[in-house]
């Protein structure tokens, strides 16, 4: 650790007086916060804090750190907003992937508003039918729903994403709504063919137990826009993500069924290839991914 990462966390203990809760705000082991407060003490030499049951308290060595500490971390904290006012127009290119449905209902509004804020950045939204790899070093960054696919990379969760079974009230009334896994043999299921999955499974989980069962039906499509408005007139039962059927599900125009078994999710992530220096570039757009599609789908965002 160096001298001014020192200062910063000699602070936080001066501060909190408890290094329970230094612990709790590092995210740190209180054995492994205990014993940095023991290493530092040993390399300046002298006792910092007393340390009894309850608090801690400074010693008058520790008042002379902690005091003439401070404007040596004012200072760097005012250098660093220096320099980051300096640079804070974004240059270069950010090249993004996302699915194509995802995309064009909400990514695309958030590349806008970010192109307002950063009018000199490049920035690049492809779309495609299923996520693209960054074997080619094609993209900066993308998109994801479901885990990421590789653990190589670093995963930022952008959104809550549940899956919900339904179908259009017409439908319903010509057919009874399943009440279990199995009552789905009965049923046209309208099958998406996406990103090379078992398409024909539909997973779901009730009391603790894991369903999974395999459907048919007489419509399918690789097209999720298409199988949500095949839904709408009436031709079968559709699971989707809820962010592609939620104003739908609020108009009536489709009813979730089956409600006490739960799909597994497909949280949205962004993803972006591990790097010791992230591009600043990546790091505020992640930042305002997350801001701006909590805005756009609110009953989606993260607690």
């Amino acid at each position: 650790m160096s001298a001014i990462d020192d200062l910063s966390f000699f602070q936080q203990v001066a501060t909190h007086a408890s290094l329970t809760e230094v612990a709790r705000q590092l995210g740190l082991s209180l054995p492994a916060v205990s014993k940095r407060l023991s290493q530092l003490e040993a390399r300046l030499g002298a006792q910092l804090v007393q340390r009894t049951t309850r608090r801690l308290s400074l010693t008058a060595e520790g008042t002379l750190y902690l005091e003439g500490g401070r404007p040596i971390l004012r200072q760097l904290e005012a250098l660093e907003n220096a320099l980051d006012r300096r640079h804070a127009e974004l240059h270069g290119r950010l090249r993004i992937n996302a699915t194509l449905g995802f995309g064009r209902r909400h990514l695309a509004a958030v590349v806008s508003s970010f192109a307002r804020l950063h009018p000199a950045l490049e920035l690049q939204l492809e779309l495609s039918s299923e996520p693209l790899g960054f074997a080619d070093d094609r993209f900066d960054l993308a998109v994801c729903m479901g885990p990421p696919p590789d653990s190589r990379l670093v995963a930022v969760r952008l959104l809550d994403n549940p899956r919900v079974l339904c179908a259009a009230p017409a439908y319903l009334e010509r057919h009874r709504a399943p009440q279990q896994p199995q009552d789905l043999a009965r049923h046209n299921c309208i099958v998406l063919r996406q990103f090379g999955s078992d398409y024909a499974l539909w997973r779901f989980e009730h009391g603790g137990q894991a369903y999974t069962h395999k459907v048919s039906g007489t419509l399918a499509s690789n097209d999720g826009e298409v199988a949500v408005g095949l839904a709408l007139d009436g031709h079968g039962l559709l699971l989707r993500s809820r962010w592609d059927v939620h104003e739908h599900l609020q108009s009536g125009r489709l009813v979730e069924v089956m409600p006490q078994y739960t799909p597994p999710p497909a949280h949205i992530h962004a993803v972006y290839p591990h790097s010791r220096h992230v591009p600043r570039r990546i790091g505020l757009f992640v930042t305002h991914l997350k801001t701006m599609l909590a805005e756009r789908l609110p009953y989606a965002a993260l607690t």
